[in-house]
């Protein structure tokens, strides 16, 4: 049996343990994860860290994190003593105001290991009714599950493609009707401002050092995202159990601009997705379709644009489908300072629409355990034809390589949010 088997079998066989375990006669109220969300953004939705004011109505608060990474990989390579790793993942600065009844939502994070720097999200909001909210800035694309499409620290493929947890520069406005239906509309001009690149001074809107994936200008597609239109509708199903189901749709399309040609092309999205809670149960169903209509810079169609995020960027289909199902079980516990374990299976499927062109798979099998502001996912993660579990970094999403192999990556990502 290989290592990478090995390891898969064991978190299975913790997690049938673990799910059909006696519950605990008194346990404690989770501090962690909710059941419909990953630990990352619950721990980001309990305020943490130093409230500077607070003012009746208003207030300042100033938080972060801190995150470690230790990684064991087995790719088509030999593995060498540089196969195990431990590494400085990330940190950040988050922080959240209101005055005059406008709120701020702001984070920067920091990643050495990249050699990068970025801001993910910072908006103005303000609330019209109980009901409408505007943001404006650096704000969530409202299409898919959100906030998240997956449970793990690996996010699902939809995510390496720009279309989950995806963060461009606009403005977005939210209605939540007393019936469960939800309605969002955003216009995006341009992505988020990039930061550093691998010793590039140079901020801007073009650049890979960011943490949502974009189209970038490279050399010979000089191409950037603009002019970007969201849709998002949904209605939340109560169930008389206590349970619920989100269902929804979403449209995105938006402009292409060469700088080069001086000429424009187009792009579009859809998805249909679910969300359901049941109990200790959590279910994520999502199905979509993309399609870049671009060119390079001699005006010839591509079949493959190029995007980036982390200070690197690699190829994409520019047409694809993507499926993705992620099934996750929370259980309380009391265990040391740890109060709750969530286990999770996370699988994604793309198809390319251009011949030849090789799918990608990703599966996730895994847990994240919670300690007050101290999360820690336990992931082994796998697939064929993925940008980053693979010798050669970037590889797959793009042509892909026939016959290509299983590849595997233990992860193990310590983060404590304040």
């Amino acid at each position: 049996m290989t290592e990478p088997v090995r390891a898969a079998a064991t978190l299975a066989f913790a997690l049938l343990l673990v799910i059909w375990a006696p519950p605990e006669a008194a346990a404690q109220e989770p501090q962690g994860p909710e059941s419909d969300t990953p630990a990352e953004a619950s721990a980001e939705s309990e305020r943490r860290g130093l409230t500077l004011v607070d003012d009746g109505d208003d207030f300042l608060h100033v938080g972060g994190a801190v995150r470690f990474n230790f990684l064991s990989t087995f790719y088509e390579g030999d593995r060498t003593p540089n196969s195990t790793q431990f590494t400085w993942d990330t940190w950040r600065i988050n922080v959240q105001a209101q005055t005059a009844g406008v709120g701020l939502q702001f984070e920067y994070r920091f990643y050495p290991t990249f050699n990068t720097h970025f801001i993910k999200e910072g908006w103005l909001e303000y609330a019209f009714s109980d009901q409408t909210e505007l943001q404006l800035g650096v704000t969530q694309a409202p299409f898919g599950n959100v906030q998240y499409n997956s449970h793990n620290w690996w996010f699902q493929l939809p995510y390496y493609v720009g279309l989950e947890d995806d963060h461009d520069m606009g403005l977005k406005l939210s209605h939540h009707h007393d019936d469960g239906w939800n309605l969002d509309l955003a216009y995006f001009l341009q992505p988020e401002p990039s930061g550093p690149a691998y010793g590039e001074a140079s901020f801007g809107i073009g650049g890979a050092g960011r943490y949502s994936y974009d189209m970038i200008p490279t050399e010979g597609q000089s191409n950037q995202e603009k002019h970007q239109g969201n849709v998002r509708l949904t209605r939340t199903l109560e169930h008389d159990d206590g349970g619920s189901t989100e269902v929804g749709g979403s449209l995105q399309a938006g402009g292409i601009y060469n700088m080069a040609t001086d000429a424009w092309g187009s792009r579009w999205a859809w998805a249909a997705h679910a969300d359901g809670s049941y109990g200790p149960w959590n279910v994520k169903a999502q199905v979509l379709q993309y399609g870049y209509d671009a060119t390079d810079d001699d005006g010839l169609d591509v079949d493959v644009i190029r995007m980036g995020a982390y200070g690197d960027p690699y190829d994409v289909a520019a047409e694809a489908w993507i499926a993705t199902i992620g099934v996750q079980h929370t259980k309380d516990i009391e265990f040391g300072p740890f109060t709750q374990i969530n286990f999770y299976e996370n699988y994604s499927y793309m198809g390319k629409a251009a011949e030849g062109f090789e799918p990608t798979h990703q599966n996730v099998l895994g847990f994240s355990i919670a300690a007050g502001g101290l999360f820690t996912y336990f992931d082994l993660a796998m697939g064929n034809n993925h940008p980053w579990l693979t010798d050669s970094f970037g590889v797959g999403l793009g042509p892909g390589v026939p016959d290509a192999p299983w590849n595997a990556r233990f992860n193990v990502n310590i983060g404590y949010y304040f």
